[in-house]
């Protein structure tokens, strides 16, 4: 079960209809442009994938869409986290029956439980399922930070939570997490713009944002640091630099979605209470960005 998660896995939007329901259509292609790119592993609703304002069914079927179209290719994670443990175990034994590869289970958000109560729910949800947990350590959403001690405490008590993203924004508490943990236990990047600096510590890979729109891109970076060419590596992340910074121009998953939505991959509209960009000059910033990595990209640049 552990040592599996390793390598770049795209935290996927949803797209959605003009009617604004989700649009399975631009869903299955999304599937099949990351597994045709060489991804390792899909994430559906995750933050990025707007899963606060899914409803459960919907929740739900994206999950077990997802599933069906990636046949069996590539490992999904399935986000199923939530600030209510009892939700959070309907979601993750749903993804399970489902056939879901592993479980994304984020920090409770906004009731800011104590360490304590971190090790109780992540415990909870974990004994309630026998798919690989994957912990996500994010304080700027959900204003608690998983400290070291509570994430080994789980480790040593959960044999199914197996790995972590880590995007607490700090190399030190990552460095520790790779130092402390089990040599088997997945640690990655919830930010790409930190995975080579998780990579050279010791970690895993990463779960991108970038690699929505550019997955064959973040797989040769990626896997170049894991390889050790760090030479190739650098080079890769030199050329994301600046989209790395765009996409959180405004809040994610905005700035992507509008990315991918430029690019073909699905209509530019949002569920409140997130909406389309709000400053012009981000807009022109993102595509002008995009625009020259698509000409590095054709005249083999890069």
């Amino acid at each position: 079960m552990k040592n599996t998660f390793r390598g770049v896995f795209t935290a996927m939007i949803t797209p959605f209809t003009e009617y604004n329901t989700v649009d399975y259509i631009s869903l299955e292609r999304l599937v099949e442009a990351q597994i045709n790119a060489g991804i390792d592993g899909l994430v559906p609703c995750g933050t990025t994938g707007e899963s606060p304002t899914l409803s459960h069914e919907e929740h739900d079927r994206v999950i077990a869409q997802t599933i069906r179209f990636a046949k069996g290719r590539v490992p999904v994670i399935a986000g199923t986290g939530s600030n209510a443990t009892n939700e959070a175990i309907r979601l993750s034994q749903h993804a399970q029956d489902a056939g879901v590869d592993a479980v994304l289970l984020v920090n409770p958000y906004y009731n800011k439980p104590t360490q304590k109560g971190l090790y109780l729910h992540f415990k909870a949800i974990a004994d309630s399922v026998s798919v690989p947990c994957i912990l996500y350590n994010i304080k700027g959403r959900t204003g608690v930070n998983l400290e070291t001690e509570t994430l080994l405490r789980l480790e040593a008590e959960c044999p199914n939570i197996v790995a972590v993203k880590e995007a607490s924004g700090s190399i030190d508490q990552m460095s520790s997490v790779i130092s402390t943990t089990e040599e088997d236990f997945s640690v990655l990047s919830g930010d790409d713009n930190l995975t080579l600096d998780l990579i050279r510590k010791g970690g895993d890979g990463v779960i991108s944002v970038a690699s929505n729109l550019f997955p064959s891109e973040m797989v040769k970076m990626t896997h170049a640091a894991l390889s050790g060419d760090y030479e190739t590596a650098e080079k890769y992340n030199a050329w994301f630099s600046e989209f790395f910074k765009v996409c959180f121009v405004e809040t994610n998953p905005i700035p992507i979605k509008t990315a991918m939505a430029k690019a073909g991959y699905c209509k530019e509209i949002f569920r409140l209470p997130l909406c389309t960009l709000e400053k012009e000059e981000h807009r022109t910033h993102l595509f002008g960005v995009i625009d020259r990595m698509m000409e590095d990209k054709k005249e083999g640049r890069i």
